[in-house]
């Protein structure tokens, strides 16, 4: 008699499961036809839970802590087939393990570009990644929905379909926003934590919580990309005329540096110059396509000549053209020490102080140039 219940105390299982693999999130415990016998010990670690299940039917959840099966401290598997008989015979169940602490630095990302409008740039595709923390919140739903009756099931089984989710509920959260493309990098963590709210009700389905969902980084396609950089560069740039006499003047200090460059140096530093030209006319404002579609190598258009006012008697007079001065002059209406100005001028100024009018005011009055009477004939 003594041999049997030395025999029956040996036979007392435990119940435990050591972790092997980190990324485990649902681990069935191995027993023989599956059964469980009267004052088996239960373990479990900080960071699981055991789920009892019996035909299909979850029957108990036991948080982290040893326990010794009974229909004392197990009242609802008591109520089931086969626990009436107080374990006087083994038991047929389930038991699976549910690692209850937190998956860290998950990753999520659009598999392909989606489309939004934008308010500055109209339909854009944007990618989006960034990472994220799970963590099984009811181990009793992951188990029913999710899980179901593998010996095993790791967190590769079920991170597709929470990508999914937070993809899907991520375009929505954005469209939504209608934050321009060029603002969405100050805003990543008022979508994180719009994007957490939208999908805890659908990840609560399968008894999981999003933890510290975080938005790292929204792309447009390398085209656009691309067109941006030059956009921004423009704007850094600022002044293309200023900004082409510089690169000319760089030009000219390489050129003076290099003076073994020979003629070839020299022909394309002229093509270059000649290029800045045709450049800086075709930019500038209130620039034709009539002005600049002619061929390479016709002269520019005539300047507008100067055009000056006159101090007469006190009063102003003109604008007159140069040739018009010179009448003037002739006429004895403008003097060396008549004031003048034209535009771009600081004030009036005598008009032998402007270098343009020093020739002008040497024009012969009017009748100098007369023939002297004709002589009697015969004389």
């Amino acid at each position: 008699m003594d041999f049997w219940k030395k025999l029956k105390g040996e036979l007392i299982d435990i119940i435990e499961w050591p972790v092997e693999r980190p990324d485990t999130l649902v681990w069935k415990f191995p027993r023989d036809n599956n059964e469980i016998k009267n004052g088996a010990q239960l373990i479990v670690r900080p960071g699981q839970a055991a789920v009892f299940v019996d035909q299909g039917r979850v029957a108990d959840v036991f948080e982290p802590g040893q326990y010794k099966l009974s229909t004392d401290n197990i009242p609802i598997l008591s109520t089931l087939k086969g626990w009436k008989y107080g374990f006087e015979s083994p038991f047929k169940a389930d038991v699976y393990f549910v690692a209850t602490n937190r998956f860290t630095d998950l990753k999520w990302g659009t598999m392909n570009p989606v489309m939004i409008r934008d308010p500055e740039f109209g339909p854009v595709r944007l990618r989006a990644f960034g990472t994220y923390a799970m963590q099984v919140t009811h181990p009793s739903s992951l188990i029913s929905e999710v899980a179901g009756a593998g010996a095993e099931f790791t967190v590769d089984g079920i991170i597709d379909q929470m990508r999914n989710i937070v993809v899907a509920r991520f375009v929505d959260v954005l469209g939504e926003s209608k934050i321009p493309i060029l603002d969405l990098a100050a805003s990543y963590d008022e979508l994180g934590k719009f994007l957490s709210e939208r999908i805890a009700p659908s990840i609560g389905e399968y008894g999981l919580a999003l933890k510290n969902i975080l938005v790292e980084n929204i792309s447009l396609p390398p085209a656009v990309e691309e067109a941006l950089d030059k956009r921004s560069s423009m704007g850094i740039i600022g002044d293309l005329g200023k900004y082409t006499q510089f690169q000319t003047a760089e030009a000219i200090g390489d050129a003076a540096q290099n003076p073994g460059g020979g003629m070839g140096d020299a022909m394309g530093l002229g093509a270059g110059f000649a290029m800045a030209s045709q450049m800086a006319a075709t930019m500038a404002p209130g620039a034709t396509g009539a002005a600049t579609a002619g061929p390479i190598g016709a002269p520019p258009p005539l300047p507008h000549a100067s055009q000056y006012h006159i101090a007469i008697n006190g009063q102003q007079a003109g604008p007159f053209t140069v040739d018009q001065l010179r009448s003037h002059v002739a006429k004895g209406t403008m003097k060396p020490d008549s004031l003048v100005w034209k535009p771009g001028m600081a004030a009036w100024a005598p008009a032998s102080q402007v270098a343009e009018l020093i020739a002008v005011l040497s024009t012969p009055p009017e009748g100098s140039d007369a023939p002297p009477p004709v002589p009697p004939s015969g004389s």
